[in-house]
């Protein structure tokens, strides 16, 4: 048997050995309970502090990396900007040898108006012997000004097509016929077709799509190509088509939209080279066929630079996801240890209560059993306070006959 004493009233009392080993087991899992929620918040603090320290390294490289690419990007950039101001002044010094050209037929033409002039000054004279000559004379000389007016006109439209054969095929079967001719050198693993897909009420002409070894798409183009006869009633402008032209390459999910566009033949904005729309809509060009192949090596150049810092960005991106994961796992564990600890903190109250009731009722055990202890002694008192002259007293019959008695 133990002897304990009670915490609250100071009362002493006894248990057995299975019942005092309950008691201290009890005691110690509460002593366990408490070190393991003060070690799990110390844990939990330097878990978290330790998450911080990663989150602000993370952020850190993070922000180098990008401002890193930015500063590429934006070297990128110069560089494009660099070679479209090459293809600018290219079609400048193009446009200054047609000028001249067409400045030395004005002066030939010129030069033979006034021998024209000077031939029939002289028929006149001779009108009538000289009359067949003069006919002949002057068909000569007028089909050579109509040879020379074709001249000018030809000269005007070649700062537009230049070497751009448009003779028994259309603007979009040279643009074809154009990349086809350096498909497998130039363009092996890209696809470049028509485009079919009418399934939203509209579709541009070509699609371009490329993408890398691992099969990861990194330029897209949505082309339209436009033409007009100069016999057209009706005169459209590249703007017309603007439109419609973004809209298809959203829904055919293109990065950029291109017009391959003659039409607007004088206007010396889309003569000069390549135009950047982007201020009406995202991402658009206009431009003369003859800078169709050098407008999708310029974007590829762009797009092949920027791939590899676009793989970089991905990896970060992936890094903020795991620590995400990370966080996620460690609020999953929180929450799971939280429960456990709840639910065992439950059980451990439930324990204790259940030890308050014995050792309660073990009090009563024992003020029964201090009772009781009580009633025998003062039983015992009178049981040897017992003697015959107490029991006659009252009876003086039963003192005789005892009185009677033989004594020993």
């Amino acid at each position: 048997m133990k002897e304990l004493k009670c915490p609250n009233c100071g009362q002493i009392f006894t248990v057995d050995e299975s019942g005092y080993a309950q008691i201290v087991s009890q005691v110690r899992d509460h002593e366990f309970a408490q070190e393991l929620q003060k070690r799990e918040q110390e844990l939990s603090k330097t878990r978290e502090n330790d998450l911080k320290i990663a989150q602000l390294e993370l952020e850190r490289r993070h922000s180098e990396v990008i401002a890193r690419k930015e500063r590429e990007l934006a070297e990128q950039k110069s560089e494009i900007e660099r070679l479209q101001m090459l293809l600018s002044n290219s079609d400048t010094e193009k446009k200054l040898a047609v000028q001249t050209a067409v400045q030395n037929k004005e002066k030939e033409i010129s030069e033979k108006t006034t021998e024209i002039t000077e031939l029939q000054g002289k028929l006149t004279s001779k009108e009538t012997e000289n009359q067949l000559n003069e006919k002949m004379l002057i068909e000569k000389y007028e089909g050579l000004l109509k040879g020379k007016d074709e001249q000018i006109e030809y000269y005007k439209d070649f700062k537009a097509r230049q070497s751009t054969k448009m003779i028994g095929e259309s603007l979009e079967q040279h643009c074809m016929n154009q990349f086809n001719m350096i498909r497998m050198t130039a363009f092996p693993n890209a696809y470049f077709e028509k485009d079919n897909d009418a399934r939203t009420g509209s579709k541009g002409d070509f699609i371009f799509r490329e993408a890398d070894s691992e099969g990861t798409e990194f330029l897209s183009i949505m082309f339209e190509m436009k033409n007009e006869m100069d016999e057209t009633a009706t005169k459209h402008k590249n703007e017309d088509f603007f439109k419609e032209l973004d809209k298809d390459r959203r829904e055919k999910n293109c990065e950029y939209a291109v017009l391959v566009s003659l039409l607007e033949i004088d206007n010396d904005l889309y003569n000069n080279g390549i135009v950047d729309v982007s201020y009406r809509y995202e991402k658009m060009y206009v431009i003369r066929p003859q800078f169709f192949i050098p407008m999708i090596t310029i974007l590829r150049n762009a797009a092949l630079n920027s791939l590899k810092y676009q793989r970089e960005l991905q990896i970060v991106r992936n890094q903020q996801i795991d620590i995400l994961h990370f966080e996620e796992n460690m609020n999953a564990f929180k929450d799971g240890f939280s429960r456990n600890y709840r639910i065992a903190s439950e059980k451990f109250q439930t324990a204790i209560d259940e030890i308050d009731k014995s050792i309660l009722h073990l009090q009563k055990i024992k003020d029964n059993l201090l009772s009781s202890e009580n009633n025998l002694r003062l039983a015992s008192n009178k049981a040897e306070d017992l003697t015959i002259k107490r029991l006659t007293k009252n009876a003086p019959s039963v003192k005789e006959m005892f009185d009677h008695l033989p004594k020993e």
